[in-house]
């Protein structure tokens, strides 16, 4: 088939993806009521946790008492996605309601420029424009600057998440085995001592300050664990980081207490809302568990029957417990809606030597445990275990407690709550996010119909077909592929010559969702 075939939108097309818009309920103006309560909303996110991570989905050597108490008291999600399985892709379109391919997002390196634009309408801008407080606390990994000069990161360090809708934030800047190995707040580096100040990438002329260990010329400093492949540039607290950093010693994280320090944050950031219950919040609580280099605290080694992954993970549902916790203790809980899931899916051996990863003949695993599920794949990958994630909502004034099958993804959360608050979005604004709160809330019991998952390619779900596009990985050419999921949930059998016609209709619907999304909605909007 051409490519000039596969771009031509015919008639039947255009219909074919109305109808599953329809379907999916994305003006939803007379299927949602209209409410004037402004909920609490804290979404807590982990990273890198598959779908088979939680107890409750399935996980037998990780115990995950909060996480699975969060699921009994509310809704739980079998067919919930992120839209990305790479970490900044599957941020930037929770945050902004686009699909990072049109932007060209892929995950930054240390000293990247914010891939969020000010001028981008952003979930915490649709709550702080309905009067919300809003903060993120934790990991960031979405840039910061603008590109156009250097960060200073011995003075104000912007733009950054106070530039695009948050009014607090305390931030690990970019990811845990990347530098710079420091807390942000706000638009400052906490406890930096100017006599020591702080710089990323390449060395400052002159510079007289801390110098780290090279693990590429120096692989003894890396006392916690060895790197495998990369992360051996600055050596931080015994263990090797993605790029280079110079000074800020006063400054450093401790790894095995960054979770405890995000926790603490967090509770100190709800605490004041229990005199302030007329101001309603939006905290975006982000975890750097499990992503590597996993560095649980003593207190959580050996918790579970795996190694560093799995203590890692029974840390995240501890905080994830606390922060419960922290809304009970506050006269919060009732009227705050909780959502626990995660970035992308699960990966193993993912940079250092922690014990983690054992290869069997057919697949990857952590010691027999499979952090997919029945899912094929996990985090980079294509398949339904890159994406599809553990995904619990609560909110005891509204919703009631279950399981549902309705498939939903976080790129929705953005039209979802401005339904939810009245907010009306313009054509150009969100362009990918739909209106699925009536499926966040338990009402919808089918949710989207469409989907569009991403990783070094991109593919699309039709209720249970899924076609993945030709796509290119290692220098090698990825045949284009056809799973039925209700069938073959792990997606061994590729049904691409069984049925050309579904096929060759799944390749419309995936070009028409790239090039006619703003269209799509404006034509709905009519």
């Amino acid at each position: 088939m051409t490519s000039k075939k596969l771009i031509m939108i015919t008639k039947q097309t255009l219909s074919i993806i109305l109808t599953s818009c329809l379907t999916a309920h994305i003006t939803c103006a007379s299927d949602v009521k209209q409410t004037h309560d402004k909920p609490n909303v804290v979404i807590i996110y982990g990273d890198d946790v598959g779908f088979g991570d939680l107890g409750v989905y399935g996980a037998k050597k990780i115990p995950t008492p909060h996480l699975d108490k969060l699921a009994s008291e509310g809704l739980r999600f079998t067919d919930g996605h992120c839209s990305a399985a790479t970490c900044t892709p599957s941020r930037f379109s929770m945050l902004t309601g686009i699909h990072g391919f049109r932007h060209g997002v892929r995950i930054l390196a240390p000293n990247a420029p914010m891939v969020i634009k000010p001028e981008m309408l952003t979930l915490p801008q649709i709550f702080k424009n309905a009067g919300y407080t809003t903060a993120v606390i934790g990991k960031w990994h979405l840039g910061i600057g603008d590109g156009k000069k250097p960060v200073d990161w011995n003075g104000d360090v912007k733009p950054g998440p106070l530039e695009i809708g948050f009014d607090y934030s305390f931030l690990l800047p970019s990811t845990n085995d990347r530098v710079p190995c420091v807390y942000l707040e706000n638009h400052r580096v906490v406890n930096l001592d100017p006599k020591d100040p702080l710089y990323v990438g390449k060395k400052p002329q002159g510079f007289k300050g801390t110098v780290y260990p090279d693990g590429r010329e120096d692989r003894s400093a890396m006392t916690y664990y060895q790197s495998t492949h990369g992360h051996n540039h600055s050596i931080i607290n015994g263990i090797g980081r993605i790029g280079s950093m110079w000074g800020g010693k006063s400054a450093l994280w401790n790894d095995e207490t960054m979770a405890d320090e995000f926790t603490k944050q967090a509770k100190k950031y709800l605490a004041q809302f229990k005199t302030k219950k007329n101001k309603p919040f939006f905290l975006f609580w982000s975890a750097a568990d499990i992503h590597v280099p996993r560095a649980p605290h003593p207190r959580f080694k050996g918790k579970s029957e795996l190694s560093y992954r799995g203590d890692a993970m029974v840390q995240l549902d501890w905080c994830a417990g606390e922060i419960i916790k922290a809304l009970e203790e506050n006269g919060l809980s009732d009227n705050t809606i909780v959502i626990f899931s995660s970035d992308n899916g699960p990966v193993y051996d993912d940079g250092y030597d922690d014990d983690t990863t054992v290869k069997t003949s057919t697949k990857e695993l952590d010691r027999g445990h499979d952090g997919s599920g029945q899912w094929r794949g996990g985090k980079y990958q294509i398949y339904e275990g890159g994406t599809r994630v553990p995904l619990i909502i609560r909110w005891p004034e509204k919703i009631k407690p279950g399981t549902t099958s309705a498939m939903v993804s976080q790129i929705d959360f953005i039209a979802s709550f401005a339904e939810m608050l009245g907010v009306t979005l313009k054509p150009n604004q969100a362009i990918d996010s739909r209106n699925n709160l009536n499926a966040l809330l338990g009402k919808d019991k089918l949710g989207t119909r469409i989907l569009i998952q991403e990783a070094r390619g991109l593919a699309i779900r039709d209720g249970d077909w899924k076609y993945i596009s030709t796509y290119k990985q290692k220098k090698k050419k990825i045949a284009a592929q056809l799973y039925n999921l209700k069938i073959d949930p792990s997606e061994k059998n590729n049904l691409i010559k069984q049925h050309p016609k579904r096929t060759q209709e799944m390749q419309k619907m995936l070009i028409m969702k790239i090039r006619a999304e703003k269209g799509v909605r404006a034509m709905l909007a009519k």
